[in-house]
């Protein structure tokens, strides 16, 4: 053991046209010879790590051993060669060089909070997940195999229609519906009791201006199109009402202001 107890200055141990180590003042260490150079077994300057030495100057950690570090630092500590470490819980990591793949593990430093890692790349999986307010840069969509598309417009204005005229086939009295819409009621040849189809009111349903209403009648049995507090009105007698559909007859019905429908058709009286 060497005191160099009141040096203003470090002391410096070394083999020849070797490196050796600085002991600085104040300083407490262990110095032992490896046959090659003098190196550091443990040292007071560097507060709260324990743990072997195996070579190389300062505090280091080779494959055949594990080095601890605990306790608070005052100051920033630097680790190189993170292999084998186990990191303290309070104190400051500045840097910690090494190589570790992060794969479904959690990252915790204490009670902080890791909000970067510089280098990782993650792949996240959408699944049935709500994206609120999306912007859509040029998406490819493709043609979805299933589901309702409701509220889209061909032109900002006007709904995107049928490219039929879907049946609504009744054989009962009936009062249409707003689903009806460019649809075709249909009375079969089934049912011979005469029947009255409703067209409602503007109040209580608000059809747009421009739909189209058709009503076919294959029974033996007439009927009838009738209409609440807005007007039918016949084309081209101009007289309004209800209006009867004979047998194999076909009519229909355009909406042409908020109240008021214009019928025509074959049959129709």
């Amino acid at each position: 053991m060497v005191d160099h107890a009141g040096a203003t200055s470090a002391v410096t141990f070394k083999a020849a046209v070797q490196t050796g180590v600085t002991v600085a003042v104040g300083e407490k260490c262990f110095v032992y010879y490896n046959g090659t150079d003098y190196v550091k077994v443990a040292s007071t300057a560097v507060s709260g790590i324990v743990g072997p030495a195996n070579g190389g100057t300062g505090v280091a950690n080779n494959a055949a051993s594990t080095l601890t570090i605990s306790g608070s630092f005052a100051t920033t500590l630097t680790v190189s060669g993170a292999t084998g470490v186990t990191l303290p819980t309070t104190g400051t990591l500045a840097t910690l060089a090494g190589t570790e793949t992060l794969t479904n593990k959690t990252i915790a430093y204490g009670s902080n909070t890791l909000t970067d890692v510089v280098g990782v790349t993650a792949t996240q999986t959408l699944t049935n997940k709500t994206l609120t307010s999306p912007v859509l840069t040029t998406p490819q969509l493709g043609t979805p195999s299933q589901g309702v598309l409701s509220s889209c417009t061909v032109d900002g204005t006007d709904k995107v229609g049928f490219l039929n005229i879907p049946q609504n086939s009744q054989s009962a009295a009936y009062t249409l519906v707003l689903a009806d819409a460019g649809k075709h009621i249909f009375h079969p040849v089934g049912d011979n009791n005469a029947r009255t189809f409703t067209i409602p009111a503007n109040s209580s349903v608000a059809y747009p201006i421009g739909t189209a209403l058709t009503f076919i009648n294959m029974a033996v049995a007439n009927v009838t199109i009738a209409i609440t507090t807005d007007t039918l009105v016949l084309s081209s007698a101009g007289t309004t009402g209800s209006r009867t559909l004979a047998t194999n007859g076909s009519a229909t019905c355009i909406k042409i202001t908020s109240t008021s429908w214009l019928i025509s058709g074959s049959g129709l009286t």
